[in-house]
């Protein structure tokens, strides 16, 4: 998320369901690290996690590079992240900071990767990628990557779960003044901003797959910790009932009390400096 006021309803979209958000959603994939380790040519001195959420994809960094910090500006999310790190036995190479994409306290010219997993869209992209290209060093490689929702399983399910959120949006459409809306770009156009910046002396689109394993109950809280749907929540209305009840109908249904494998397809938008 970018510093000033309107941004703070992105940042307070996601206050009170860190929760939920850490339970269900899935931790970066192996392949964010084999690729980018790969384009840097190295081992990652420092890698910025912008936008880290839970620290999802923070802690995935863990053992291959030296020295890891995730910015989140929402306290709840950042605090879960936080509450993880006694886990690490006293590991000192993460922590976690409170910051804005585009004002990170950071060195010039310090960072070798730089990430924003399920974040970009949510940072005005001029400011938030000129401050990236300050502090990522010359042949540094900035990501932002995205996965694609609903995770594939099957169409019946998948079209129950675009009705929720399209449900969800004319619920908040209806109840929140857009002044008070968050505010989401368009990840299509991620590529375009790295491109169009001039920062960066190569871009790419790559798209990846990803097998986890899932069972109703995550792949419903797959969905209810989507950011909409927990705005709806918090404002107190049981218009989305019906339609909830009818996507969790239709997940049970086709999981049929079993685990399956379903497939997380990523877009990753990456710029070398």
């Amino acid at each position: 998320m970018t510093s000033g006021s309107h941004s703070q309803n992105n940042v307070d979209r996601f206050s009170g369901f860190e929760n939920d958000y850490d339970q269900h959603r899935p931790k970066a994939p192996q392949a964010v690290i084999d690729i980018l380790t790969s384009y840097l040519g190295r081992r990652p001195n420092l890698v910025a996690d912008v936008g880290c959420g839970t620290g999802l994809s923070s802690y995935v960094w863990q053992g291959h590079a030296d020295r890891i910090i995730g910015f989140e500006p929402n306290d709840d999310m950042r605090g879960k992240a936080i509450s993880r790190l006694p886990e690490q036995g006293g590991e000192a190479s993460i922590s976690f900071v409170k910051g804005y994409s585009d004002k990170l306290a950071l060195d010039a010219e310090s960072v070798d990767v730089l990430t924003c997993s399920q974040s970009f869209h949510w940072m005005e992209p001029v400011s938030t990628l000129r401050e990236f290209a300050r502090v990522l060093r010359p042949e540094g490689v900035f990501a932002a990557y995205d996965c694609d929702w609903p995770p594939t399983l099957h169409w019946a399910v998948e079209a129950e779960y675009k009705k929720l959120i399209d449900r969800s949006e004319e619920i908040i459409n209806k109840h929140v003044p857009e002044k008070d809306r968050a505010s989401k770009r368009d990840k299509e156009k991620h590529l375009t901003h790295i491109h169009n910046s001039g920062l960066f002396r190569f871009s790419k689109e790559i798209v990846f797959h990803n097998l986890e394993t899932c069972d109703a109950k995550r792949y419903v809280g797959l969905a209810v910790s989507q950011g909409g749907i927990q705005t709806v929540f918090k404002l107190g209305s049981t218009e989305l009932d019906e339609q909830l009840r009818q996507f969790r109908s239709s997940v049970e249904h086709c999981f049929a009390g079993r685990s399956l494998e379903v497939r997380f397809s990523y877009r990753m938008r990456l710029g070398v400096k």
